[in-house]
């Protein structure tokens, strides 16, 4: 039997590799998981094969927060030594605007340092890292021209604005490209695209389309939300169309032609990437937001097809982004429905789990 069980994972893991090498969007480099697959076999030895269990395991509350206190996270960017840094909304668009928004760090021991506060009736949207460890986020500042924008942090730690942008925008998901010269900005409201040097400076529409715009008659009109730059393309979600999409970046820094990777996913947030050079994707979608579909994180392949991988029973509560490091899956949960319970979870991704359901 146990001979049985290594075979069957050896099959597993084989196929896996192959699907990697047809595959080149999953493109999660063989080297990068030779000792996950390499281990199946004895790991499965008394367990059964470790491909057939769940995809997203081992969860668990890393922080609670207090959303009465306008605690209410948004989004997340994990850093290198494994501290995070969060986006507190401080207000929703279904609670009272009380308090003001927080951008704050949680060391790995859990320490928790509150970097910036912002004013009453905005809100810190997006957050982003450059790999020289500077940090940019998105103040949301409905109607407010002097406030809404682009803003980074000095060495000294003093915010600074640096790119403005209109009254009417709505400021969301923050990206940087790879050479560190470009920062883009996911505009909720207008169905566009923003660009803007990491210097600061006027922001540029890079993209504007039907496809990025919100829906005006949803309760909660939002387009454009996620946003990453990966692998040559800025990857965004739209909130009420439940597409998540893909936009080549061209060798003059043009916008290509827009390329739907998923749809049918209501209320999709913020996403992120298995690795750096794997077009799997996990993306939150935060439906208790607006009472419009369910809490859920699903795993989309390149395919375009996807899985549910935690739902409202694992303690999703209006998660709105995913992050990865490692093994490590990062959620955040804004806790909208009551009881209000707005946390930071992580959870462990089954690497042999994820290419197995990939493959077949």
């Amino acid at each position: 039997m146990q001979q049985q069980r290594q075979q069957s994972a050896r099959r597993g893991a084989s196929s896996a590799r192959r699907f990697l090498k047809k595959n080149a969007g999953i493109a999660v480099a063989v080297t990068a998981t030779a000792a996950v697959l390499g281990s199946a076999p004895s790991a499965s030895a008394g367990t059964g094969d470790s491909s057939s269990r769940s995809i997203v395991t081992d969860v668990t509350t890393a922080a609670t927060f207090d959303y009465a206190a306008g605690e209410i996270p948004e989004n997340i960017t994990v850093n290198p030594d494994g501290s995070v840094i969060l986006s507190m909304l401080g207000s929703c668009a279904v609670c009272e605007r009380t308090h003001g928004p927080q951008l704050m760090r949680i060391s790995p021991s859990g320490e928790r340092t509150v970097l910036v506060t912002g004013q009453v009736g905005e809100a810190i949207s997006g957050n982003t890292r450059a790999s020289d460890g500077t940090v940019y986020y998105s103040v949301w500042a409905p109607g407010n021209a002097v406030r809404n924008g682009v803003y980074t942090l000095l060495p000294d730690g003093t915010p600074q604005r640096i790119a403005p942008l209109p009254a009417d925008s709505g400021p969301n998901g923050l990206a940087i490209d790879p050479a560190g010269r470009t920062l883009y900005i996911a505009d909720s409201l207008k169905g566009t695209i923003w660009s803007v040097p990491v210097s600061g400076g006027s922001a540029t529409p890079w993209l504007t389309d039907a496809a990025l715009a919100p829906v005006p008659t949803e309760a909660l009109p939002i387009g454009a939300n996620g946003l990453r730059f990966h692998n040559g393309a800025l990857w965004v979600s739209n909130f009420n169309k439940g597409t998540l999409l893909q936009v080549p970046v061209t060798t003059t820094g043009s916008a290509g032609p827009i390329r739907l990777v998923a749809g049918g996913l209501p209320n999709i947030d913020d996403l992120s990437f298995l690795t750096p050079r794997s077009d799997v994707v996990f993306a939150a979608q935060n439906g208790s937001s607006s009472q419009n579909g369910p809490d859920r994180v699903v795993v989309i392949y390149p395919d375009g097809t996807y899985k549910t991988v935690l739902t409202s029973a694992d303690g999703l509560a209006s998660p709105s982004a995913t992050a990865v490091r490692g093994d490590r899956l990062y959620i955040t949960d804004g806790g909208v429905p009551e009881p209000h319970d707005p946390k930071l979870q992580t959870a462990r991704i089954n690497f042999p789990a994820l290419l197995a359901g990939a493959a077949r």
